[in-house]
């Protein structure tokens, strides 16, 4: 398949190969994804979730998962599209038979602080366990053999020196990278740096969803701002029951969530709200909602007059199957940010798709310049 880019055509390969750090929820979620949705082709069919069903001249079908990583004994040594299912994930099975992917073996990872010390004092069906006599592999050599574009990763929230040791990984194996948490490497410029003297896109920081807190507190924040009320206060405060939950009890692994939740919605106001005027991060871990998360929404304001207003919102939603369009349309734009051998930090899929990209727009803005990118009018 052939594109016009700054007009000159360029070839595109048929299948986008992805190798992924984490085989927890989001993961499951996007894989079942993939084979849901792989008669779709080229059809007008409504894909949820999904800008376009060809994105750039790429089907949701030419997804190829050929690496994946983890560290929890249940998955590693497994087949991919079994590992998914494993505890402790438990997400919704909405694809249970996956024929693909039999032959993509989980290999182990190293732990690094991938695991939080007190997920040992939690049940077994509940937590990650590890079998510590088991060697991890070198991962950028497992990228090189399995023939990796994109390395995704999807390391657990606090993870930040895992998360460096794959984003370094990436980098010697020649692969793009998608950083779908919140530690901070697409947005820091001393990572750009090393992406772009490689020659490679890379796009983050820490996956939205379709219809999630953040984007919905978003939403709201600018409705208000833009009809003039002045916000005085607002908070989000989150529950759920997946691992990624009970990961957060300990407030030491918050510190970049709540950086990252907290500057998207502070970079569409007006003014920023002072710190103690806006609290936004996850607040509990309760077990028996699974998947689930449960987010409580209020914001504070003054309308004319100084007459006081408030709203309060409750949102519901299954949480790993709420990102993984959004993961769909961001492997594809990097995907075709390696055709067009783009370098660094890719704005505009990043700003629609993450909650901490290196630069933030209104989300309408954000989609335009994704629909800009993938016609080519746009370098990144």
């Amino acid at each position: 398949m052939s594109v016009k880019y700054c007009g000159v055509m360029l070839e595109m390969a048929g299948k986008i190969k992805v190798a992924i750090a984490g085989i927890g929820n989001c993961t499951s979620s996007l894989v079942q994804g993939v084979e849901y949705y792989k008669d779709v082709g080229e059809s007008d069919e409504l894909v949820p979730g999904l800008m376009h069903n060809v994105f750039g001249g790429y089907k949701i079908s030419d997804i190829d998962f050929v690496a994946a990583f983890d560290v929890d004994k249940r998955k590693v040594g497994k087949p991919l599209n079994k590992a998914i299912f494993e505890k402790p994930n438990n997400t919704k099975i909405f694809q249970e038979k996956i024929p693909k992917w039999g032959d993509v073996i989980v290999k182990k990872g190293p732990v690094l602080d991938g695991v939080a010390e007190h997920m040992a004092e939690y049940p077994e069906d509940q937590s990650f366990r590890v079998d510590e006599k088991q060697k991890p592999v070198d991962v950028a050599q497992e990228l090189k053999d399995s023939g990796a574009e994109i390395l995704m990763n999807y390391m657990p929230v606090g993870s930040q020196d895992a998360a460096k040791y794959y984003a370094q990984a990436a980098l010697d194996a020649n692969c793009a990278f998608v950083n779908c948490m919140p530690v901070f490497i697409v947005s820091e410029p001393e990572w750009e740096k090393k992406f772009i003297e490689k020659g490679l896109p890379c796009a983050g920081d820490d996956i939205k969803a379709q219809i999630g807190a953040t984007i919905t507190h978003r939403t709201l924040a600018k409705l208000f701002a833009d009809r003039g009320v002045k916000i005085t206060g607002t908070y989000q405060l989150n529950v759920g029951g997946n691992t990624d939950f009970l990961n957060m009890t300990r407030h030491h692994r918050l510190k970049y969530k709540k950086i990252s939740k907290t500057e998207a919605v502070q970079s569409i106001l007006p003014a920023p709200l002072e710190a103690d005027k806006i609290h936004i991060g996850p607040s509990d871990y309760v077990p028996w909602i699974y998947d689930q998360k449960i987010c409580f929404l209020r914001i504070e304001g003054e309308k004319f007059g100084g007459v006081p207003t408030n709203m309060e919102v409750r949102l519901s939603v299954e949480d790993s199957p709420n990102s993984a369009g959004c993961t769909i349309d961001c492997i594809r734009a990097t995907k075709l940010a390696l055709d067009r051998g783009i370098k660094g930090q890719l704005t505009s899929i990043s700003s629609w798709t993450m909650k901490h990209p290196p630069q933030q727009f209104p989300d309408p803005v954000c989609r335009e310049m994704v629909e800009e990118f993938i016609k080519g009018k746009r370098e990144r």
